[in-house]
């Protein structure tokens, strides 16, 4: 087996992944360099020095790089040309990261990959003009790619549109928590990975039937991704997530093991239900507060003093292994879309991204 490695960020998932074709190894390792290059070049490139700032400031931390890595893995199902998957790699990138600038907006999170969120250092009207420049950027990229992109990208921009006013307003009356739980993350975290897969694919000649299996894949891994997300924000420490250990569990977000939690009746979970209801919040307000005011609290002052015995009772009752649960049935589902497609390299590539999101929350 090839380990891909390269001079794509050290935080990446390129070293995550063992190809055992050394030639779609060196072709991964060209594609993530060349994708990084123009993420950073197009950063750098913003006629304001104060914009490019402010974009570049995420960027320049590096990530994991799911998508771009997915886009040219796509690419690879039918006869890639290089320098338009490359292209295809970094738009992927750049609305994902566009989609962080609003969601830490959102989340009023302090920190992201590790360094102070934008939102945090230059105020929360800053951070969604960053993010909308970013989804101007990608704008600009698609159109360059074609019609079929452009009709990608605006689909995915929708998507995550409809998934953040989900998960602002709330389940409606008489829905299910869970149900609308997997709405919200098909709109956001789904809706992304499936369209990179989509966007390397249909540059390279790849059959729709093929694109079709390789989007469902990605809605599958997607879900699964978020779901170990949710766990990891009780059990890693803050240098493993880059972000506050446990945020969404002390400002009252509604991860999956909160609501499984919160829906379970058994007598031993009553102290932990009592714990995760009193510290619920409201939905934020989605009016922005003014560019460096001090966001409002979210959540109650004792529930970040309970989250010791919170994570504990989480992990004992078995709530998390339910979690777990959920996320493997995903990834099930989504090593079943691989059995649609041809048995080329970068298949076994898309295998090894379930098992590592699959030991990612361990």
């Amino acid at each position: 087996m090839v380990a891909i490695t390269g001079t794509a960020p050290e935080s990446s998932l390129v070293s995550e992944v063992s190809i055992g074709d050394p030639a779609l190894a060196a072709r991964l390792v060209s594609g993530m360099e060349g994708a990084e290059q123009r993420l950073r070049g197009y950063a750098a490139g913003a006629s304001d020095p104060r914009v490019a700032d402010l974009v570049g400031h995420l960027i320049g931390t590096g990530g994991k790089r799911l998508r771009p890595l997915l886009a040219l893995l796509g690419g690879e199902f039918g006869t890639p040309d290089p320098v338009v998957t490359v292209k295809a790699a970094a738009l992927a990138e750049i609305v994902h990261v566009a989609s962080l600038y609003h969601d830490d907006v959102m989340d009023q999170a302090l920190t992201r990959r590790g360094v102070p969120s934008v939102n945090a250092r230059w105020g929360n009207r800053t951070a969604v003009l960053a993010g909308n420049w970013l989804l101007a950027k990608a704008a600009w990229l698609s159109a360059e790619l074609g019609a079929e992109t452009v009709r990608l990208q605006a689909r995915v921009t929708n998507r995550l549109v409809h998934g953040q006013v989900r998960e602002l307003a709330g389940s409606y009356d008489g829905q299910d928590a869970l149900s609308h739980y997997f709405n919200v993350v098909s709109g956001k975290s789904a809706a992304l990975i499936a369209m990179a897969l989509q966007t390397g694919a249909v540059h390279s000649g790849v059959p729709e039937n093929h694109v079709q299996a390789l989007a469902e894949y990605g809605e599958h891994l997607g879900v699964a991704f978020q779901i170990a997300d949710d766990i990891l924000d009780v059990t890693s420490s803050s240098s493993v997530l880059g972000k506050e250990q446990g945020k969404d569990l002390a400002i009252g977000v509604a991860s999956l093991p909160v609501l499984i939690a919160l829906a379970d009746d058994r007598p031993e979970t009553e102290e932990l239900r009592a714990l995760l209801g009193a510290g619920r919040a409201p939905a934020p307000d989605p009016d922005l507060p003014p560019a460096g005011a001090e966001a409002p609290p979210r959540g109650r002052p004792g529930r970040a003093a309970a989250l010791p015995r919170t994570v504990g009772l989480l992990e004992s009752t078995g709530v998390l292994d339910r979690a777990r649960s959920l996320m493997d049935d995903h990834l099930s589902r989504a090593r079943l879309s691989l059995a649609q497609l041809p048995d080329v390299p970068a298949k076994d590539a898309l295998r090894s991204l379930c098992d590592f999101v699959a030991r990612r929350d361990h």
